[in-house]
């Protein structure tokens, strides 16, 4: 499987991206990246789209329906929004889709804060493992992975996809 090089993909997602907001008429949305990956690529598809708010940040540990499973993780960190979410536009950005939990984890922290006037899902890659009804408005792009294979965004610097192979239980 060929990996895609990150920094191209968000080139091309930040293109689309402003695309998708011209043609919505949305202007001045706040970004939001979600803890680490997605926080990862917001910061740079933040200074890509100049945006005036400054970069928030979520950490969903404690938002996750398998929180009581897993426990608390080590490595917790608070959620930043130096602004209101209420009735903003907001960017939410994450780093791989796949069944669509983390997402609505993000979603329930982030009406914690206000109601949002419309919320953008823009992810680097989307695997297509669906288990809730969650796509992106903005893909990078699509990967089929096979039984025991996951994905990493690796970074921050540089920002990487690394393929992981695993035991299938």
């Amino acid at each position: 499987m060929i990996l895609p090089e990150v920094g191209e993909v968000l080139q091309q997602i930040a293109t689309d991206l402003k695309a998708y907001l011209e043609d919505k008429h949305i202007s001045d949305p706040a970004m939001v990246g979600i803890h680490t990956g997605g926080a990862w690529l917001a910061e740079d598809l933040h200074s890509q789209l100049e945006l005036a708010e400054p970069l928030g940040t979520l950490d969903i540990t404690f938002y996750r329906d398998d929180f009581t499973r897993s426990g608390l993780h080590p490595r917790v960190k608070p959620s930043q929004l130096p602004f209101s979410v209420e009735d903003r536009h907001i960017i939410l950005v994450d780093d791989v889709i796949m069944s669509g939990r983390t997402i609505r984890a993000a979603l329930n922290e982030l009406f914690d804060y206000g109601r949002p006037a419309s919320v953008t899902l823009v992810a680097l890659l989307d695997l297509n493992a669906r288990e809730l009804p969650i796509r992106a408005d903005i893909v990078g792009q699509t990967l089929a992975l096979k039984e025991g294979e996951r994905v990493k965004l690796t970074g921050p610097n540089p920002l990487a996809v690394e393929l992981i192979h695993y035991k299938p239980s």
